[in-house]
């Protein structure tokens, strides 16, 4: 195991005024492309420095030479005959999604634009494409386009942190490591060299999809952030039979025609359950396109149903869009500091596992479960999709909604002794004039004490009580949320975090 520098690792935040940068990673799964559009459609909010296809234990597309490839305990030995060693495995030939959706985002990008002039052009966007370590599950001994791209952001003059997508496996981004490590350990800049990457990157996985963060990174690269969320929303293949009752209607047919699949060459690209496409034919994993058809009819087809199949038109998933959630400029400020937290959830506290991707839900079928309690942002994350879908199908700007805007009156970072009384306060606008409507609230997963806090909400102020029990050191994380009268209603918020005086 690599020996880590004796002084603990200075870190880099995004400076204030800068958009996070952002190199996305991701194999063709369907939840990845999917991910991807809800992605582009946020592209305002931060800088794309890389759009990279790469592998995962899912996906891989072999070397074109004949080399065969079988690794235990993948899914190709988990359910029946075991087809490999292969060639390759669920992939296409021809594959380009990455690139079908940057096309049919410049399809919306008029329109866009009228809304936010911050939409980078599809060209800036086209310009980012690269191909990673695409050809075998957790191939990392050969550079590529992709992790060049990642080795040369890493070791840019830029003081500012590289956030570092796996949508997929992560056999890229470990050869963009592994190269840094090859050309300069044992040379007298290494040091240097090293506690730069460590203090740039920052990775945010969708689960160890091919074992690469456990084999290589994690022993030779221990101080890299390596940020998985717990308690974002749930949007993961068969997340509609798992969230409350109340959050299920943002995943209905219904709900994801009207704001979604009807709206333009993005909306069209978005796959939904029944939607007739496949990723490769005779993909035997992926029934996802064929509609009305009973898990045990798709089982007597050869289908291998690991998923509960669902109506036609539904949402399909979105597994790795919560590694991106909390880089939104929606005022939660979720990807600063260890613990922050936003859409996306909070940081998860213990060892890292391994994991599918997002999978973990999914398999077994999809069987009954208790339904979880209704997501405090679920809701207002969907709107705001939609309202992004509106967006790109509509030319003028007085004829969709756009997001309110709250800001606090005094320091967002508090220090308050155990009883003490606050009063909060913040100012709101609208961009299209309508009511603003404020409540405050303490999001009580996301702080470190145990316990909730009494919080009252009087609109544009409140008044918190610290808990009389709280320790020194213990935080709340008080949300101050904003929602307009639009159509459909948008949400921003602004955050106090609380910290107890010792």
């Amino acid at each position: 195991m690599a020996k880590t520098t004796s002084a603990p690792p200075k870190y880099l935040e995004t400076p204030v005024g800068q958009k996070p940068r952002v190199v996305i990673t991701a194999d063709p799964e369907l939840d990845d492309s999917n991910s991807l559009v809800r992605y582009l459609l946020y592209s305002t909010d931060y800088r794309t420095e890389g759009l990279i296809y790469t592998s995962s234990q899912f996906h891989w597309s072999g070397d074109g030479k004949g080399t065969k490839l079988s690794v235990p305990g993948r899914e190709y030995t988990r359910f029946g005959p075991n087809p490999c060693p292969c060639t390759s495995w669920r992939w296409n030939p021809k594959e380009r999604f990455i690139d079908d959706a940057v096309e049919r985002y410049a399809k919306a990008y008029p329109n866009l634009r009228v809304h936010n002039s911050a939409y980078p052009t599809p060209a800036a966007l086209k310009a980012k494409i690269r191909w990673g370590n695409v050809q075998f599950d957790g191939e990392m001994e050969h550079d590529t386009a992709g992790s060049n791209l990642i080795k040369s952001l890493l070791l840019d003059t830029e003081e500012s942190p590289v956030y570092l997508h796996a949508w997929g496996g992560q056999s890229t981004i470990a050869r963009a490591l592994k190269s840094i490590e090859e050309q300069y350990k044992g040379t007298p800049q290494w040091v240097k060299i090293r506690a730069k990457v460590v203090r740039k990157a920052v990775i945010h996985p969708s689960g160890d999809q091919d074992d690469t963060y456990a084999k290589y990174i994690a022993p030779n690269w221990p101080d890299i952030r390596y940020r998985q969320q717990a308690g974002g929303v749930l949007l993961g293949y068969n997340a509609q039979n798992i969230v409350s009752e109340a959050d299920r209607a943002y995943y209905t047919a219904a709900w994801m025609h009207e704001n979604v699949s009807s709206r333009g060459p993005l909306g069209a690209f978005e796959r939904v359950w029944g939607d007739g496409k496949q990723m490769v034919k005779g993909d035997r994993f992926d029934f996802f396109g064929i509609a009305d058809t009973s898990a045990d009819d798709l089982r007597k087809q050869g289908y291998v149903v690991w998923t509960k199949p669902l109506g036609k038109g539904e949402f399909l998933g979105e597994g790795d869009t919560g590694t991106f959630l909390n880089l939104i400029d929606n005022g939660l400020g979720g990807y600063r500091g260890a613990t922050f937290g936003g859409w996306g959830g909070y940081a998860r506290q213990g060892p890292v596992p391994a994991g599918m991707g997002g999978f973990e839900l999914s398999f077994g079928g999809g069987g009954a479960r208790t339904r979880m309690a209704t997501h405090p942002f679920l809701a207002a994350v969907q709107n705001d999709w939609a309202a992004r879908f509106e967006w790109a199908v509509t030319p003028t700007y007085a004829g969709a909604n756009h997001n309110p805007g709250i800001a606090l009156v005094g320091s967002g970072a508090i220090t308050a002794r155990p009883g003490a009384k606050l009063t909060l306060a913040a100012k709101t606008s609208d961009p299209d004039g309508d009511t603003v409507t404020v409540r405050w609230w303490n999001w009580q997963k996301a702080g470190s004490y145990i316990g909730d806090m009494s919080v009252e909400s009087h609109g544009d102020t409140a008044v918190v009580t610290v808990p009389a029990d709280a320790k020194p050191g213990d935080t709340f994380q008080i949300i101050a949320e904003a929602t307009d009268s639009g159509a459909p209603a948008l949400t921003h918020y602004a955050k106090v975090v609380v910290t107890v005086a010792a």
